[in-house]
């Protein structure tokens, strides 16, 4: 079953890139290493939160998949994007729907140990 979980985030995470690269967020240009280094959630005194989702977010998931360490203990990526993209929800609701599904396939992992 953990393999399965796995899988499946690995694929929710091409989903959430391509979801970005649909709406144009996605991004050829780096941000600084000042900028990803930021303390604060989601990086939200440095980055936009699609550049977070790209630079951070995706990377450190494919490093836990990648690496076999074990999933987060909680995740609540989707209620950050219902704040940042409330006045896009038409817009981003592809997106939304992707990161909803993220966070559920992260709790199910946990609860399933």
């Amino acid at each position: 079953m953990a393999a399965q979980i796995r899988l499946k985030l690995r694929e929710l995470l091409s989903s959430l890139e391509n979801e970005l690269q649909q709406l144009g967020w996605w991004q050829q240009q780096e941000p600084s290493i000042e900028a990803l280094q930021s303390q604060q959630p989601f990086c939200v005194d440095t980055l936009e939160f699609a550049q977070w989702l790209q630079w951070v977010f995706v990377p450190r998931m494919l490093s836990i998949l990648d690496s076999g360490h074990a999933l987060p203990s909680q995740c609540a990526i989707f209620e950050m994007a219902e704040v940042v993209y409330r006045e896009q929800r038409t817009t981003v609701a592809t997106l939304l729907d992707c990161l909803k599904c993220i966070d559920a396939t992260i709790m199910t992992s946990n609860r399933l140990g």
